[in-house]
């Protein structure tokens, strides 16, 4: 299955779906979901369960509450999630790189993510930006500038980003080595935390979802160097790709994705699968989600669970060319 980011839902099948589901299918609402996320509230992950849960009720739960367990770059939440009743009350909403970078960086991973987590839906896609702030010249316009200000300043060659081993922290790890610069990494419990570092001039660049930045661009302090698509993002269009500046091989998106603890009964797994795709389907949803650089996608259980493996397999050799180890 070839996942894009283009690939939105639209509200006509959703509908469609929910009347082939029938009403009885919905009839005995669990009393209470907890949609697990392992950021920070006021991010894009935690923007996304909020969005969404909204619409799991009535007719999936009575009520949803979003937890942000945060900690460990997202592995908190998994395990949370791993030890949870496999009944469709609680619900993993992760990052690919908890799925997919995680296992080539721990020797110890307290998870197995197919082993551990029943796959149940992709939610949404998205681009990275890489931005800087105050602490930046002016002067400094491109992705070309800041390497070479950063190789010439070298107390503040360094970036943020929302979890060491995530894709983002890769994405600005990649920067720097393009160029033969070493780019400290300050790791944070979701992007938040770092653009507010950003904005305060105690780090000197961030890398993380695009529109965890752009929030931040009506301060005046933030300007967004590139962006990490294979085409200029929708949400920041004036901004060029890392590849229109030369950087080829730096095409990297992300998608998040819902999960279930493993041993969920299929019935659960496809009660919460046609829950999700009906939420996701929403124009509400649609355009909250795309406020914060998001466009909302679903996929099967089965194809999630194959673009898992496919996504693993392709980042093990970019980790391996990058060296970085959690476990050093």
């Amino acid at each position: 299955m070839n996942i894009t980011r283009r690939q939105v839902i639209q509200s006509a099948g959703a509908s469609a779906l929910l009347a082939s589901i029938g009403q009885t299918a919905w009839a005995q609402a669990l009393d209470n979901l907890k949609i697990v996320t392992g950021f920070a509230a006021g991010g894009t992950s935690d923007t996304l369960c909020r969005r969404v849960g909204t619409r799991m009720t009535p007719d999936y739960a009575k009520s949803v509450q979003v937890e942000n367990r945060t900690g460990a770059g997202g592995q908190i939440a998994i395990q949370y999630v791993k030890a949870a009743a496999p009944d469709g009350s609680t619900l993993l909403q992760t990052p690919t790189s908890m799925l997919t970078i995680y296992p080539h960086i721990y020797k110890k991973l307290p998870y197995e993510p197919l082993v551990d987590l029943s796959p149940v839906s992709l939610a949404c896609a998205f681009d990275f930006g890489f931005a800087v702030g105050p602490a930046v010249p002016m002067t400094v316009k491109t992705v070309a500038d800041f390497l070479a200000w950063a190789k010439a300043n070298p107390l503040g060659a360094n970036f943020g980003s929302p979890a060491a081993g995530s894709t983002p922290h890769f994405v600005g790890a990649l920067l720097g080595k393009s160029a033969g610069v070493d780019l400290k990494h300050a790791a944070y419990r979701g992007t938040q935390p770092a653009m507010l570092d950003l904005l305060g001039g105690n780090v000197s660049a961030v890398s993380g979802p695009i529109g965890d930045i752009t929030q931040h661009l009506a301060t005046g302090k933030v300007r967004i160097l590139g962006v990490s698509g294979a085409r200029r993002s929708r949400f920041a269009p004036d901004v060029p790709t890392f590849s229109e500046q030369g950087l080829k091989d730096m095409t990297h998106s992300e998608w998040f994705a819902f999960l279930l603890p493993a041993k969920a009964p299929a019935e659960v797994v496809n009660r919460m699968h046609a829950a999700l795709k009906v939420a996701l389907a929403q124009k509400d949803v649609i355009d909250g989600l795309a406020t914060f650089g998001l466009e909302a996608i679903s996929s099967t259980p089965a194809e999630l669970t194959e673009l898992i493996r496919k996504d693993t397999a392709k980042w093990a050799p970019i980790v391996k060319s990058v060296g970085f180890t959690a476990d050093a």
